[in-house]
């Protein structure tokens, strides 16, 4: 049976490919004589045209009264006259130029005034004694095509008499019929096409300006050309026939093209009736076959009962994965919390320490006061309890700062700026920052660098990085900590010690990886870090410097009031 199936769609293939070929090259070759025969059609319309306006300038040269106008410097009839003449004569423009090139008669009201001293038709036909043609680009991608000669009277030359000629009509004709055509001069650039956007170029140029097609297109197009021979050229994307033709005027060719779609439609239409016969020949060994088909479909219908019970058990699994999801999303929050209490814990003795030496100060402070009091000197003594007051605000900004970091993160994020973010990190690791002999400097803009995250959860990411500087450069005489806050495209944080670096950056954000000895650190703080960062819709990266130390940077995309923030790859 496989054997009888494969016999079958080979003779089916073959017989539609070798009928596909034939009819192809025989719709071709008709299409391709009736667009020769509507090139030379094409080709007599222009050059009837181009002869029926080449008279009119020796006619009107010789009118005597535009001649005694211009004698006389009489021109308040001229105009009227010559929209008269084109009326009668059907030419796109008249135009009378005096000997000066002004302007002083017109079918076009605006032109009148206007000097054409300059223009191509005007010098032409002084420099010549008959009718000369001119083709005048305006440099916009539109031609003037014109027919001047010369206005002699008893030998003086008086003026110029400027005939336009309307081809742009022939044109919007050939665009009715045609796909495209185009018509080039002696130099081979593009002075007539239907395609506007030809005119000017050269024709290879001109089949370059085409849209790229889209990849639905692109599969279109190639299953759509499998019945025809190679294309001539492409336009707007779309194989098409190229035909060429000389005109017998100044050495101009036209050129059409024309598409495949009629040879498409008339090929496909036999060769749809030639599948149809096949399709049917198939469908009656289909219809012998049905009958094992249905003994096969009790059989399936036996295993729809076991599938129906596998998905049972496949949604009971997805429910219970879903809740093992949600129970690591809270224990990642504790562990996050458990990261920020040991940060703490480190930070402690610094704190004290920050403490203590406000409290002596008071102590002293306050015997001072209390000496001053007793000697009656008042004004003094307000003065240390206004130093007092100082010590007690400072304090009370230290505590207020591990109250706030201690809390935990929530959810929800809100603008935050980011040099205040660092601000408070700082102020957080100051009393471990003093303890060492670190130099620590801070690089942030003038202006606010704004961006959506969890302010308490992002302080616990910049904390992470400095802790981490701190333990790299702590054996260094000349320990140095740059923190750099830039906004371009996005925000940036960065973090750059001068310690040894990374030795593996690969493993660098992998959970319970670390370079520090036990009992020193558990590897979760960078591995914490970038996942906050990730839930922020940015990034986390590390390198080492050439010179030494390592690079630790906060990617953040900028908030914007008003615009969607859209996630960054991550890395």
């Amino acid at each position: 049976m496989r054997s009888a199936l494969a016999l079958f769609f080979l003779t089916a293939a073959a017989a539609i490919w070798t009928t596909n070929a034939w009819l192809t090259e025989r719709f071709s070759e008709n299409t391709r004589v009736r667009a020769e025969l509507r090139l030379a059609l094409y080709t007599g319309n222009l050059i009837s045209e181009l002869q029926r306006t080449a008279v009119v300038p020796l006619l009107l040269a010789r009118d005597p009264a535009l001649i005694g106008s211009l004698n006389n410097n009489e021109f308040s009839t001229t105009s009227a006259r010559l929209i008269a003449a084109q009326k009668e004569i059907g030419a796109a423009s008249i135009r009378l130029l005096d000997a000066s090139g002004r302007t002083v008669g017109s079918t076009d009201r605006y032109q009148i005034g206007t000097n054409q001293v300059t223009a191509p038709y005007y010098v032409e036909a002084l420099r010549s004694r008959d009718t000369v043609f001119t083709v005048y680009n305006h440099g916009s991608g539109a031609y003037e095509f014109t027919y001047s000669r010369a206005v002699i009277s008893d030998g003086r030359t008086l003026g110029v008499i400027v005939v336009g000629t309307d081809l742009t009509r022939l044109e919007r004709s050939w665009s009715g019929i045609s796909d495209a055509v185009a018509v080039t001069d002696s130099e081979g650039q593009i002075i007539l096409a239907t395609e506007p956007r030809w005119r000017g170029l050269t024709l290879p140029e001109a089949l370059s300006v085409r849209s790229a097609p889209s990849a639905i297109q692109r599969a279109f197009q190639v299953t759509a050309d499998w019945t025809n021979n190679p294309a001539d050229a492409y336009v707007q994307g779309r194989a098409v026939m190229q035909n060429e033709a000389r005109v017998p005027f100044r050495g101009w060719r036209m050129i059409s093209f024309t598409t495949y779609e009629s040879i498409r439609e008339r090929v496909n239409a036999v060769l749809a009736l030639e599948i149809m016969g096949f399709a049917v020949l198939l469908a009656a060994a289909f219809y012998l076959l049905s009958r094992r088909a249905r003994m096969q479909s009790e059989a399936y219908m036996r295993e729809s009962a076991d599938l129906r019970e596998l998905n049972l058990r496949l949604t009971s699994e997805i429910a219970a994965r879903e809740r093992a999801q949600k129970e690591l999303r809270v224990a990642e929050q504790t562990v996050q919390q458990s990261s920020k209490l040991a940060a703490l814990g480190e930070m402690s003795a610094g704190v004290s320490h920050e403490l203590n030496q406000p409290l002596a100060a008071m102590k002293t402070y306050l015997a001072g006061a209390r000496l001053l009091l007793q000697r009656g000197r008042s004004e003094e003594a307000l003065s240390s309890f206004q130093r007092i007051d100082d010590l007690i605000e400072r304090m009370g900004a230290i505590t207020r700062q591990l109250k706030s970091y201690a809390r935990k993160g929530g959810e929800a994020v809100e603008p935050v700026d980011l040099r205040k973010a660092v601000s408070s990190a700082l102020t957080m690791m100051e009393p471990q920052l003093r303890n060492g002999t670190i130099r620590v400097t801070r690089a942030v803009p003038r202006e606010a660098v704004t961006v959506l995250a969890d302010r308490i959860r992002l302080e616990q990411v910049i904390i992470n990085l400095l802790r981490n500087a701190v333990d790299a450069v702590k054996d260094r005489r000349d320990a140095r900590i740059d923190i750099t806050v830039q906004a371009g495209a996005h925000a940036y944080v960065s973090v750059r010690d001068n310690g040894p670096g990374v030795s593996d950056l690969e493993k660098l954000f992998e959970p319970f990886w670390t370079t520090k000895k036990p009992g020193e650190g558990t590897g979760l703080g960078l591995a914490i870090s970038s996942t906050i960062v990730a839930d922020f819709g940015g990034r986390l990266t590390a390198h080492n410097e050439t010179e030494g130390g390592a690079v630790f940077s906060v990617e953040l995309p900028l908030h914007r009031p008003g615009e969607t923030q859209q996630p960054l790859a991550a890395e």
